[in-house]
């Protein structure tokens, strides 16, 4: 059985309904925000997903874990060892922009096996007519049933760079390279989220940059970039969503965009 097969339509059935139940939330002023212990927000449309997205994990009979950005007290810092495969969502990426207003948010859902992102889906209903992508191991990357490949750009002086702000503020030595490294590109911009990385897996841009991410953040990105034909790793070129500073690119300047990194 592919995973296609396996997990499909447990993944298009979260997505349906995380759409619904984002965009009846969304910019009505009916969000219920507040803001958690770390600062960021949550809305009665996190909870709503995740609450959905479990239930439906419990529904379909298949024996996986859950981990969920509003579920979990504690941020997994390494891939399940158990041997039972696990989904890792985040109900909505982008919660600050979903409660001012913005569209560019979206719901991220991964399922990891043996320690590898085997399924995972994106939607963000807000963008475009609904754009959503997705990707199965070995099947290749969509965009909203449509095949979707990188660039073949070859140069950074070619390239257009995503970043996510200019880093972190306790790392003085990072924002400079990061900066030397927008510098080198043919253009730069500053967006954030998972919507960087999706443009890289569909070729409109050709590096993308997430300096602090957590799991839950990252968990389908890195597989519908490589499915797409790019590659995603840690800055420091290790495939694992697990320790943040996360890096896509088309794969044809991956390492040179981590020679500035380093």
């Amino acid at each position: 059985m592919s995973y296609r097969e396996k997990y499909g339509r447990l993944l298009e059935e979260i997505a349906e309904e995380a759409d619904a139940v984002a965009m009846k939330h969304f910019r009505t002023g009916d969000l219920g925000a507040e803001r958690k212990g770390d600062g960021t927000v949550v809305t009665l449309a996190d909870k709503a997903i995740e609450a959905m997205a479990l239930e439906k994990v419990a529904a379909s009979g298949l024996p996986m874990n859950f981990v969920g950005e509003e579920t979990n007290q504690e941020v997994p810092k390494e891939p399940a060892r158990d041997g039972r495969p696990r989904m890792i969502i985040d109900p909505i990426d982008g919660t600050e922009e979903f409660s001012r207003g913005i569209p560019t948010f979206g719901t991220l859902v991964g399922i990891e096996e043996n320690g590898e992102i085997v399924a995972g889906i994106v939607s963000a209903p807000a963008l475009s007519r609904g754009a959503r992508w997705y990707a199965y191991r070995g099947e290749g990357a969509y965009r909203s049933g449509k095949r979707i490949h990188v660039s073949s750009r070859k140069s950074l002086a070619e390239a257009m760079v995503f970043i996510t702000g200019t880093g972190p503020r306790k790392d003085p030595e990072a924002r400079v390279r990061l900066r030397r490294l927008a510098d080198s590109a043919r253009s730069s911009r500053a967006m954030g989220g998972f919507w960087q990385h999706m443009l890289v897996a569909e070729g409109a841009t050709e590096v993308a940059i997430d300096w602090m991410s957590k799991p839950w953040d990252l968990a389908p990105l890195g597989l519908i970039v490589e499915e797409a034909g790019g590659r995603s790793t840690t800055a420091e070129g290790e495939r694992t969503i697990y320790k943040g500073r996360f890096v896509s690119t088309n794969g044809l300047l991956h390492d040179e965009v981590l020679n500035f990194l380093r």
